[in-house]
């Protein structure tokens, strides 16, 4: 198991290398200049002295190459350089960022995960009933609605025309627990709705197959209880696929903090990206665009660990 652990994560070198290079690549063909931004918002000249003190300070003037190495060497030891917008150290932002955006995310994964899994176990025992046309048409809903418009829907019925729930901002449960619960509601239920979806329709998959298997009739054979044979022998064995799925799906709530965090004005990793990508901070940008591969990298070997747990029969050498 340690070895398989190993490889898998000296594979995952070459892929952080490809998408920190192309991620430092697709943002210098961003209009604007990030020298120009730390000082006057990308608008106005500077004193072309002043300009290329700044621009050999952020480490500009060096070839690319030259630029990308130094960034990697600094990365390494746990620094990710200056904000060129800011001028603070990048990583005082990221932690202070990164929780907002970890609580976030978390709490959609686990309203995907406590939704999901009873919907679609319900939907395949009682197959082609009332319960299962309504659990397919919200997955299908959750797959095809976007989650701007469906963000925006939220705010006008629980903010605006209810007012039970604040429209923006974000203050941590653990500071605040009726306030925070309060702002954190919406956002997680725009990001768990697409991963609900996403899970439920595989989960019912996963059980209609298992449940026609020869040993599932065997058990019912035996004179078990529905219950028990669905619970205890089936869904673990249902489970390996949603597991798969629930790997990919971190990759998704990451993607879809973006567009929430800047709708409801939450002060995290995904806001934090776009104000970079706008003003061409490569500094933010990168390590942004590292941490959530590394996320998402992290996740996949999880489940793919999960498969022994679920099914003995599986052994990683």
């Amino acid at each position: 198991m340690q070895g398989y652990i190993i490889r898998r994560l000296l594979q995952a070198i070459p892929l952080l290398v490809l998408v920190t290079v192309l991620s430092y690549s697709l943002i210098l063909l961003l209009p604007g200049d990030p020298v120009l931004t730390g000082f006057t918002g990308g608008q106005q000249t500077l004193d072309p002295v002043a300009y290329q003190a700044r621009k050999h300070q952020l480490g500009l003037d060096k070839p690319l190459p030259v630029q990308y190495l130094l960034w990697v060497g600094h990365a390494l030891q746990g620094s990710f350089g200056t904000s060129a917008l800011t001028r603070l150290p990048v990583s005082r932002d990221l932690e202070a960022r990164l929780p907002v955006t970890l609580q976030l995310g978390a709490a959609a994964l686990a309203v995907a995960l406590l939704l999901a899994i009873p919907a679609g176990i319900a939907s395949a025992v009682w197959r082609n009933s009332l319960l299962d046309r309504v659990v397919t048409l919200l997955a299908v809903g959750g797959v095809a609605i976007p989650e701007f418009w469906f963000a925006t829907l939220l705010i006008l019925l629980f903010s605006v025309k209810l007012h039970w729930l604040p429209p923006i901002g974000f203050v941590s449960p653990f500071t605040d627990p009726v306030q925070g619960l309060k702002l954190i509601a919406m956002p997680t239920i725009v990001l768990g709705w697409s991963g609900t979806a996403v899970l439920a329709r595989q989960t019912r998959s996963s059980m209609l197959e298992v449940l026609r298997q020869d040993y599932i009739r065997t058990a019912r054979a035996k004179g078990l209880r529905d219950r028990t044979v669905v619970l205890q022998h089936a869904l673990r064995n249902a489970m390996l696929a949603t597991v798969t799925v629930l790997g990919l799906l971190v990759g998704r709530v990451v993607a879809g903090t973006v567009i929430v965090e800047q709708i409801f004005s939450i002060p995290g990793m995904g806001r934090m990206l776009v104000d970079g990508v706008f003003n061409r901070d490569f500094p933010v940008v990168q390590a942004v665009v590292t941490i959530v591969a590394l996320a998402v990298i992290l996740a996949n070997l999880l489940a793919d660990l999960a498969y022994a747990w679920l099914d003995p029969r599986i052994q990683y050498r």
